[in-house]
């Protein structure tokens, strides 16, 4: 899918928002009514609001890709996945775009001038209850490649992938493993060696949703 063609379908978001595929949802193999500790919501607490960035923007043959980056395997929250830029929000943050943008210059040196980063609009809130946020996903569109550094506590890596690879019909494969000592079933985008999945296959899904409905 080329820059042009994603720019003319997020000239306006469709409401309500599509869904993307439901074969990402994680589901527990076996025990339909139980649900992993990590899936419930602490008693007493309540989620914070988080953003992140999906970055659009040409590469030379002005093909779309997006930025993901890979989390450092270690006690760092999501160790070892493949995120969006973002975080919680802070004190101070216009919320959501301040979060994302500020999030995406911390974690990929995101310089938004330099590459003529236009925001498009917001995907619908996703509930991260493994780390208690509400994340709200901002669209942006750049002009140019980004110019990126990862900060080292925080990425691992940087991946460049094909806005392609999350359209309709693209491949999903199914992951069944334990984690926690509950034993999942999942679906996930392959991308070079990289299982894309949980909330970050969940926005990345229902952008394809999008794109691939016009």
């Amino acid at each position: 899918m080329t820059i042009d063609e994603v720019i003319a379908r997020l000239t306006s978001f469709p409401h309500p928002l599509p869904r993307g595929p439901r074969a990402i949802d994680p589901v527990v193999v076996g025990q339909l009514d139980s649900l992993p500790d990590w899936v419930r919501l602490a008693k007493g607490s309540s989620p914070r609001d988080a953003a992140a960035l999906v970055l659009i923007y040409p590469d030379s043959l002005r093909e779309a890709h997006l930025v993901l980056t890979e989390r450092p395997v270690g006690g760092m929250r999501h160790s070892g996945q493949i995120s969006l830029p973002g975080g919680a929000m802070d004190a101070g943050d216009d919320f959501p775009v301040g979060t994302a943008l500020r999030e995406a210059t911390e974690e990929v040196g995101l310089d938004t001038a330099a590459a003529g980063v236009e925001m498009r609009g917001v995907l619908d809130t996703v509930d991260v209850r493994v780390s208690g946020f509400m994340l709200v996903p901002v669209v942006a569109i750049a002009a140019r490649e980004p110019v990126l550094t990862p900060d080292e506590r925080e990425v691992a890596a940087i991946l460049r992938v094909p806005v392609a690879a999350f359209l309709p019909h693209s491949p999903i494969e199914m992951v069944e493993e334990e984690r926690d000592g509950y034993r999942l079933r999942y679906g996930a985008y392959p991308f070079g060696g990289y299982r894309i999945w949980g909330a970050t296959a969940r926005v990345l899904g229902q952008l394809g949703a999008i794109l691939g409905s016009r």
